[in-house]
C-alpha cells in the first residue's frame, strides 16, 4: 500500500475525455465534500464513504429517482478518538453493520499497522470501537472477507495467524491456519463459490493456495505460470514490533468471474517491464494477458461489470476492461480513487464520478425471487427468500485491504404511479456465499416508513444485476 496513500490523498482525477468510446466517466453533480479514500455500499441503498481526513465519513443517498449522480451526501458520525485510519481492511456484514480493522497509516501517514478497529450502525449513526483478535497486536493492511456462514475472517500481516469476528455475539475466535507459505502480508483473498479462500502468496510467489475454514488447512492451488508479485518497494521499517517489517512486494486484485474462473492481476515483477495476468479455471493456472502500455496493476481497485467484464485500475490511474479473453483499453482515467458496483449497475469511482460500460448481464446470473408477500406494510419488516441473492462473486477486489465486496442482497421498490424509487434495509441474510446457484438464499427487509403506498414494483439487486421485478402493494 505504499505507493498508493499519496496518490489517493492527492485526489487527483485526471479524466480523459472520450468522446467515441462506448465507456463513459459523469461526475456527480455533487461530489463527496472531503475526498473520498473509500466508498462501501450498505444495505439501505446508501454509500459509506470515508473521508481524506480519515476521521470523518459521508453517507451517499440516491434521489427520488434512483440516481446516485443526483444524490445526496451527508455527513455521518465521527470515528472513535484515535482512531483515524488508512488503508484497513473492511466489509459490510449479514448484520447491515460495517466494520472496518486497523489500518497501515494512523493517524495521517504515520505507518503504524494498528490494532484498532471500529463498526458501523447505519440505523443508530454510531461507531463502535472493536477491540482486536487476541494475540494481534498489529493489524495494519491486513487480507480479510466474509465467509459464506457470516464470519469475518481477519489475517494477521506479520505472520499466517488468522481470526473470526462473529457479528452474532461481537467475539474474535482464533482459527486454525495450518500450511500457509510465509507471512500472509500483501495477499489478495477471494471467496470461492464452495466457502473456500484462494490467495496468492506475495512472500513465497508464484505459489498459490487454497483455504479451507471446515479443515483450518491451507493447501496448494499449484503456481502461477507469470509472476504476480511487484518487488519490495522500500527499506524493513523498524517500529516496535520484535523484528523489522520487511515489505514483500505488492500483487493485484483478483476478481471471481461468472464463468467460475479467478482472473488475478499483478503487478510488474523484478527486472521486467510488463505486468502480468493469470487466470484459476478447475484448479489449474494459466497465463492471461499483459498489462497493456506497461502499466502496473499492484495494489490497485477492480470490479466487475454487470457485463460480466473486469474492471481494473491501473497504476497510472488508467481503467482497462478484461472481457475474458484480452484487455479493452477505455481511456479513461480514475485518478487512484476507489471502485464499487453500485445496484445500478454503474462502478462508483470515489466520490467524484460513475463509470458507465456497454453491455448486459446473462439472465442466468440473475437473482430470483421465489417468495415474496404480495402487500408491504410501511415500517414493517418482512422475509423475502430466492435464489443468487448474493451474485456470482464478490465483484470487487484490491491488492490486500480496502474491501468492498458486495456480495449481499439489495431491495428496491419502485412506485408504479410516480416512478419514484425506495432502497428497503436488507438484514440477517442467511448466506454471505458466492456462486449459490440453486440454494434458496433469504434476508429480512425493513419497509421505508416514509415511501409512498400503492401499486409498486419490487427487485433483488446483487451485484448491480436485479431480479425480474415482483408486483407488490405497500400499505
Amino acid at each position: 500500500m505504499f505507493r498508493r496513500l499519496s496518490t489517493a490523498l492527492g485526489f487527483c482525477l485526471g479524466a480523459l475525455p472520450c468522446m467515441t468510446h462506448a465507456q463513459t466517466l459523469v461526475s456527480l453533480n455533487t461530489p463527496e465534500p472531503g475526498g473520498t479514500l473509500i466508498a462501501l455500499q450498505l444495505t439501505d441503498g446508501t454509500v459509506m464513504a470515508q473521508s481524506g481526513d480519515q476521521s470523518d465519513w459521508y453517507r451517499l443517498t440516491p434521489d427520488i429517482n434512483g440516481s446516485y449522480v443526483n444524490g445526496t451526501w451527508t455527513k455521518t458520525a465521527r470515528l472513535p478518538s484515535g482512531y483515524s485510519p488508512y488503508a484497513f481492511p473492511s466489509a459490510v456484514l449479514a448484520d447491515g453493520r460495517m466494520i472496518i480493522e486497523g489500518g497501515e497509516y494512523n493517524p495521517g501517514q504515520n505507518f503504524s499497522l494498528t490494532n484498532l478497529g471500529a463498526i458501523y450502525d447505519p440505523v443508530a449513526n454510531t461507531w463502535t470501537p472493536v477491540a482486536a483478535p487476541r494475540h494481534y497486536k498489529y493489524i495494519g493492511d491486513s487480507s480479510s472477507l466474509v465467509l459464506p456462514d457470516g464470519r469475518y475472517v481477519l489475517g494477521d500481516k506479520l505472520n499466517t495467524r488468522m481470526a473470526a469476528f462473529d457479528p452474532k455475539t461481537n467475539k474474535w475466535k482464533d482459527l486454525p491456519s495450518t500450511g500457509h507459505l510465509g507471512f500472509a502480508s500483501e495477499e489478495t483473498w477471494t471467496l470461492l463459490p464452495d466457502g473456500t479462500i484462494l490467495t496468492e502468496n506475495v512472500k513465497k510467489a508464484p505459489h498459490t493456495q487454497i483455504y479451507d475454514p471446515a479443515t483450518g488447512v491451507w493447501t496448494s492451488a499449484g503456481q502461477t505460470p507469470v509472476a504476480l508479485n511487484s518487488p519490495p518497494c522500500c527499506a524493513c521499517f523498524d517500529f516496535g514490533a520484535k523484528k523489522p517489517y520487511c515489505p514483500p512486494g505488492e500483487i493485484g486484485p483478483a476478481l471471481l468471474m461468472p464463468d467460475g474462473s479467478v482472473f488475478a492481476t499483478g503487478g510488474i515483477p523484478q527486472g521486467e517491464h510488463t505486468a502480468h495476468t493469470a487466470i484459476y479455471r478447475n484448479g489449474t493456472w494459466t497465463a492471461g494477458p499483459d498489462v497493456p502500455n506497461h502499466d502496473d496493476m499492484g495494489d490497485s481497485f477492480a470490479s466487475l461489470l454487470p457485463n460480466g467484464h473486469a474492471l481494473v485500475e491501473a497504476a497510472s490511474g488508467a481503467l482497462y476492461e478484461f472481457d475474458g479473453t484480452s484487455f479493452i483499453t477505455t481511456h479513461l482515467n480514475a485518478g487512484g480513487n476507489s471502485l464499487m458496483v453500485l445496484p445500478t449497475g454503474e462502478i462508483l469511482i470515489g466520490g467524484l464520478q460513475v463509470y458507465r460500460s456497454t453491455g448486459t448481464y446473462n439472465a442466468a446470473w440473475a437473482p430470483t425471487v421465489t417468495n415474496c408477500p404480495s402487500n408491504l406494510t410501511r415500517g414493517t419488516t418482512f422475509t423475502i427468500s430466492g435464489t443468487q441473492f448474493n451474485g456470482l462473486s464478490q465483484a470487487n477486489s484490491f491488492g490486500d485491504e480496502l474491501e468492498t465486496f458486495t456480495n449481499y442482497p439489495l431491495v428496491r421498490i419502485t412506485n408504479n404511479a410516480t416512478g419514484h424509487v425506495f432502497y428497503a434495509r436488507t438484514h440477517d441474510h442467511s448466506s454471505m456465499g458466492v456462486a449459490t446457484g440453486s440454494a434458496t438464499v433469504s434476508t429480512n427487509v425493513d419497509v421505508p416508513s416514509g415511501m409512498e403506498t400503492g401499486a409498486s414494483s419490487l427487485v433483488v439487486v446483487a451485484n448491480g444485476i436485479p431480479s425480474v421485478a415482483v408486483p407488490v402493494t405497500v400499505n
